[in-house]
């Protein structure tokens, strides 16, 4: 800090984890281009002119792939099938998003909303603004500090943060079209239900008959009125939110 003193220091009072490391570097950035590398020592400092190559033919954010994995079997696969479903189902065609050296336009870093563990899904956040990402390959080298965290148990919670995502990107400024769907098919379901059974009742045998399946018809009727109302409830949150810069996917400004 003394040689340098380009160089923020951001010290945190408890450990408030990855993300919000992230977050403060990229919002206190004053340079162009953001580097982000691990602390272990994988990363080679002089692979970034490869990162900064990329960038200057087009790309808005390059991640690193360590192509070489040299971790033991309990980590280097989970790590592989969280990759190959990230590409199935989001169609960002990238072999390594968890990699932790990337490098990035300050507009990307500064448009990112990071919380919990969505630090790794930085590249599909990216993506889905509209930014370009692309992918390099990087050498592994081997951990000098601390160990791999990644294994069953993380893949399984990587699994729910990425319904999370995929979620909030298609539906955050629509969720009337998430909740409006099923609960207009549960609702007219159950009233065909009912309205079969009472009709049968009155012209045919009667009596309406069939109590658990006209609890069932109510039922139905009663879930599809809740997520219809599920979803204009959280269409009346977004209109009463003010737009946040953050949420516009600008690529670029021409002045």
């Amino acid at each position: 800090k003394q040689n340098f003193t380009q160089i923020k220091i951001i010290h945190f009072g408890i450990n408030a984890g990855k993300a919000a490391a992230y977050t403060a570097g990229f919002q206190l950035a004053g340079g162009d281009i953001v580097i982000t590398m691990d602390g272990d020592l994988q990363d080679e400092p002089a692979e970034i002119p490869l990162f900064l190559s990329e960038l200057e033919k087009g790309a808005d954010l390059v991640v690193g792939w360590k192509y070489k994995g040299k971790g033991r079997g309990s980590k280097t696969f989970p790590s592989r099938v969280f990759n190959l479903l990230l590409k199935r189902l989001t169609g960002l065609k990238i072999n390594d998003s968890n990699c932790p050296f990337r490098a990035m336009k300050k507009r990307v870093a500064k448009s990112l909303i990071l919380y919990g563990d969505l630090y790794r899904f930085i590249p599909y956040l990216a993506f889905q603004k509209g930014y370009k990402v692309t992918e390099i390959k990087v050498e592994n080298y081997p951990r000098k500090f601390g160990s791999s965290k990644y294994g069953f148990s993380r893949f399984f919670n990587g699994l729910m943060d990425l319904m999370t995502i995929i979620f909030i990107s298609r539906y955050r400024t629509s969720p009337l079209h998430f909740f409006g769907i099923p609960g207009i098919i549960s609702f007219f379901i159950g009233l065909s239900i009912d309205l079969f059974l009472v009709l049968r009742g009155l012209l045919v045998t009667g009596r309406i008959g069939h109590t658990a399946l006209l609890i069932m018809g109510v039922m139905l009727i009663i879930v599809g009125i809740q997520f219809i109302s599920l979803g204009l409830l959280g269409e009346l949150i977004i209109t009463g939110r003010k737009l946040d810069w953050s949420d516009l996917p600008i690529k670029e400004i021409i002045e």
